[in-house]
């Protein structure tokens, strides 16, 4: 059975892990969201988010956009590859109801996937 956690592991958590993803990353993007990944030389995906004020002015907006992204990330984590995956919020997501943010999430994990596979 596939492990469904979002561990320590699982995350990106210094401004160099961040960096590195964001040096020539592999692209998925909504008008919304944007999704950089980068392979990590890790045996499973890791996490960062990215959702600044400017995009959503609110802490319990960015909140809400980063809990529907990371409960994503964790049930689709053993789909993914091994790669770094950078998530960032833009304006206008606040406008998106939480089900279709969840679908849109589900479309740029294909959409992430498939790059990352054929550049590999």
């Amino acid at each position: 059975m596939a492990r469904h956690a979002f561990s320590r592991e699982l995350r990106l958590l210094t401004p160099a892990q961040f960096k590195n993803v964001f040096d020539n990353p592999v692209r998925a993007a909504s008008p919304h969201i944007t999704l950089l990944a980068k392979p990590n030389g890790l045996e499973h995906p890791r996490l960062g988010l990215a959702v600044p004020k400017k995009a959503l002015k609110r802490a319990v907006w960015r909140n809400r956009v980063k809990r529907v992204a990371r409960e994503s990330f964790r049930l689709k984590q053993h789909k993914l590859p091994a790669v770094d995956i950078v998530v960032i919020a833009k304006k206008g997501i606040g406008d998106v109801p939480n089900d279709e943010l969840f679908e849109l999430m589900e479309r740029l994990w294909r959409t992430l996937s498939r790059r990352c596979k054929s550049s590999a």
